[in-house]
């Protein structure tokens, strides 16, 4: 099966960062967001996007008017049944994606694939909601979706070998990204480790052994990271990163997997990193670090 037209549905941080990937490779996207405000300020985040991408030389004023015309705003979702594929990237809450996928069950095509973006869920819990649960799967994309190569395919327990083989070929082929096959497991590869190198970092800073920017520096230049962990966590979004802690500790049990107070307090102070131009840094509204 070709995919053509896909749907994202979250036009938040990732979901923007998906649809601009797909109409970047000549994808047709459907973005859409549970209210008129949070998709007109995705719309307007992605524009900002794409400018600073001129500003790089990184795009032409020609391919950013190309690239625009292929991701075209929705509120109806009925409108996802032109879709081949939806790729889902709300927040990361079960009972949330669990409602979303039970009504998405009459507005997608029964041949339709329907991926999550999720990074420590069950993708076996979410299907339950659906009644083809062969066509669900994973498509974990890492922050930013267009510059990481890696995909993280993940399949749940009913998941059909042919939606697995047509995800891998479009991942692949399409997108041109390198993709890794995960069965699933809390956190995946990418989350379960990522996650105890956050948490350990934020231990670091908690107990005053250094500052975040030289946390952050140390890693970065001595391991050749592009972010440090808690410039990445800032990216990731600090309520995010709590989320996918609190799901691998109540999963597996594992204190290093605990998230550090510290980040709990950054989340009720509504600190959390880029989304709000605050966490453990400063960031402006085009994304750069101040």
């Amino acid at each position: 099966m070709d995919i053509k037209k896909v749907g994202v549905i979250g036009a938040g941080t990732m979901g923007r960062g998906i649809a601009e990937l797909l109409a970047a490779k000549g994808i047709d996207v459907y973005l859409i967001d549970k209210s008129p405000e949070k998709l007109n300020d995705g719309m307007r985040l992605l524009d900002g996007s794409l400018n600073k991408q001129i500003e790089r030389w990184a795009l032409t004023h020609q391919e950013k008017k190309l690239l625009a015309s292929k991701i075209t705003p929705i509120l109806d979702d009925r409108m996802l049944l032109e879709c081949d594929m939806i790729i889902e990237a709300v927040s990361e809450q079960l009972e949330m994606k669990k409602q979303l996928f039970s009504s998405l069950e009459n507005n997608i095509r029964p041949d339709a694939i329907l991926a999550s973006n999720t990074a420590t869920l069950s993708l076996t819990e979410l299907a339950e909601a659906m009644e083809h649960k062969e066509r669900v799967i994973g498509l974990h994309f890492l922050f930013p979706a267009g510059q990481v190569r890696l995909v993280e395919i993940v399949r749940g327990l009913k998941t059909s070998e042919q939606t697995f083989q047509i995800t891998k070929q479009f991942v692949e082929q399409t997108l041109d990204k390198t993709s890794i096959q995960v069965y699933e497991s809390p956190g995946y590869v990418t989350t379960r480790i990522i996650c105890t190198l956050i948490n350990e970092a934020l231990h670091t800073l908690s107990e005053g052994v250094a500052t975040a920017a030289d946390i952050d520096e140390a890693i970065r230049i001595g391991y050749g990271f592009h972010y440090g962990p808690l410039e990445m966590a800032d990216r990731f979004g600090l309520d995010s990163v709590l989320a996918s802690m609190e799901t691998l500790f109540h999963e597996l049990g594992d204190l290093k997997y605990r998230p550090n107070v510290l980040l709990k307090k950054m989340v009720r102070a509504q600190h959390l990193g880029l989304k709000t131009g605050i966490g453990f840094f400063h960031y402006s509204e085009g994304g750069e670090r101040l």
